[in-house]
Order: structure tokens, then C-alpha cells, then sequence
């Protein structure tokens, strides 16, 4: 299993020329993004949020919001669409540049765009998470201190005040204050289609838990179970997000991204029969079968992950 997550997400081009290519193209992609938003996502005239409802206060810690950077926006459509069943609305940003919101039945999940890799052998396509905070100033200053990159100032956009950052160990994440409230447990429970859990892989997770306190303003905590220790990331009494040791030291730190789905081996095979990968196949080894891990077919990575009706 170490092997193949190892081939399918090495990090070694992270220290190369390629690397500081695809870090190059991080930047402008998000920033890009951000500005794409701006302009629209689910606050935006004509869009239907009826089947949703909103938190006063925000969700600190809670991710409230993924987007996917993609290489080719039409392969991507095509491939969540028929995988969980999604509908798409569009949205166009900054000199018409689409924007894809993908709704699971009433609940919007996720945006898309496009985005192009700085060369043919770089694959920039990913998942990113947005993490409530309750002030993206507050959290981007700590992040600073703490020794993060920085990869999109703190700004205004329709839902509020987002920022984007690079921790020490090069995972992305998306922080986020929204002017309407962040999406309320009851929205976004577990279903097939939704986000589920949002997992950090770190080399350090004991670093990466002191950064992740500091910056979102979470408690942690640690337990015990097959595979070894797990970090939870928590506020108010409720876990948010978790941290685990990479499966490979020479593996890039990511935040993973885990959908729902009833059957997570026949969800795997329809991965591979829509153009996508299997990285980590369903297994009693694997969190006793209920997981796996995929990419998609333009290279992003994500995680399928049992649940219930």
C-alpha cells in the first residue's frame, strides 16, 4: 500500500525545478480562484440555497467549502457527475472564466475550475479544503509567524473574507470567514455525494497539530486505533478534522478529501471504469474496508468513504 501512494504522490519535485514550477502555478491558480468566487459561488442571484441552512456563529475548524483545481474541466464534470450523481450550475468569474458549483441533490458541495499545468508532466489538478475561522487577518498573521506560505493574501469575497495558505510541510488549505454562516451540521451530515471527513497526511503530525491550534484556533486531541495514533482536530466538543502519519515519509503532505458512498468497493471500480485510479484499494486492512483512495482522471486525489442512508 506504502508503495503505491508513494508513485501515485511523490514529493521529491516539491525541492526541484518542476517543483518551484507547480508552486508558481499554486499561486496564480489561487489567486485566480479566489477572484472567481468573488463574483459568485452559492450567495450569487438565482442560485437556490433553500434545501440548506447556516450557522449564526462560524463552525471554527469546520471545512465549509472544497474546491477543485482541475486540468480539464469537462473531463471533470463528466466524471463526479456520474460517479455521485452530481448536477452542476454554472458561474463565470473575471473575463468569463467558468466556475462549476456541484450540487448533491439541494446541497451544493463543491466548485470547480479549470486551471493549466505549467508543463505536460506536472499535474496541478487537486482537492482544496476551506477551514472556518473566526478571523482570516488573525489566522493568516499566526500562520506567518508559524512559518507557513502564504499563497493568497486575505481579501474580501461575495461570502465573506477567504485567505489561502502552505503550511510548513507544503499542504494547501483554504481558511475562510463567511458574511451568511457557515453550512450547519444538519447540511452537511453524512450522505453519498458529500464531503464527509477532511484528513490531513503529515510527516510530522505532531507539528502539524501545535500549527493547526495555533493558526485555526482548534483543541487536539489523540487516540488509539488499527494503524496507530490518530490526531483530532476539535472544537466546542466536536471533531472537525484529523491528522495521520503519512502513509510514506517521501509522500507530500496533503489534506485529503473524503466523499460518501454506500459501497466503497464498487465505488473504486467505478472510478476506474470512468478514467480515474485506484490508489489504495478497498481492504480489511484499510480502516476494515470501508475506504479507499482514488484520483480522479485529471490527477486529483480523494478518498471514498463508507456511510449509512
Amino acid at each position: 500500500m506504502t508503495a503505491s501512494f508513494r508513485k501515485s504522490y511523490p514529493c521529491a519535485e516539491c525541492k526541484s525545478a518542476r517543483g518551484r514550477s507547480l508552486a508558481a502555478a499554486l499561486v496564480a491558480w489561487f489567486t485566480a480562484l479566489v477572484l472567481v468566487v468573488a463574483t459568485g459561488c452559492v450567495s450569487a442571484p438565482g442560485i437556490d440555497t433553500s434545501a440548506m441552512s447556516f450557522s449564526h456563529e462560524p463552525l471554527v475548524g469546520k471545512v465549509v467549502w472544497n474546491d477543485l483545481s482541475t486540468q480539464d474541466l469537462d473531463v471533470a464534470r463528466r466524471f463526479y457527475g456520474e460517479l455521485f450523481g452530481w448536477t452542476f450550475e454554472q458561474t463565470t468569474g473575471p473575463g468569463g472564466q467558468p466556475y462549476l458549483l456541484a450540487r448533491s441533490g439541494g446541497i451544493f458541495v463543491a466548485g470547480m475550475v479549470a486551471v493549466n499545468a505549467p508543463s505536460k508532466d506536472v499535474i496541478v489538478s487537486r482537492w482544496v479544503p476551506y477551514m472556518s475561522v473566526s478571523d482570516v487577518d488573525a489566522s493568516v498573521a499566526r500562520a506567518t509567524n508559524a512559518g507557513a506560505t502564504i499563497l493568497v493574501s486575505a481579501r474580501d469575497v461575495s461570502l465573506g473574507r477567504v485567505a489561502v495558505i502552505e503550511d510548513k510541510e507544503k499542504a494547501v488549505l483554504g481558511l475562510a470567514r463567511s458574511r451568511i454562516g457557515d453550512p450547519d451540521d444538519t447540511t452537511t451530515a453524512p450522505a453519498p455525494g458529500r464531503v464527509v471527513w477532511t484528513e490531513l497526511l503529515s510527516n510530522d503530525p505532531a507539528v502539524a497539530s501545535q500549527f493547526y491550534q495555533t493558526v485555526i484556533g482548534v483543541s487536539a486531541h489523540t487516540i488509539e486505533r488499527h494503524g496507530g495514533p490518530y490526531t483530532l482536530l476539535s472544537e466546542r466538543g466536536t471533531d472537525r478534522a484529523g491528522i495521520l502519519k503519512n502513509p510514506s515519509d517521501d509522500a507530500a503532505p496533503v489534506w485529503l478529501t473524503y466523499f460518501g458512498v454506500e459501497d466503497p468497493v464498487a465505488a473504486a471500480a467505478r472510478v476506474e471504469a470512468l478514467g480515474g485510479k485506484v490508489i489504495l484499494a478497498p481492504s480489511p486492512q484499510l480502516r476494515d474496508g470501508t475506504m479507499a483512495v482514488v484520483t480522479d482522471p485529471t490527477g486529483a486525489l480523494f478518498a471514498l468513504q463508507k456511510v449509512t442512508r
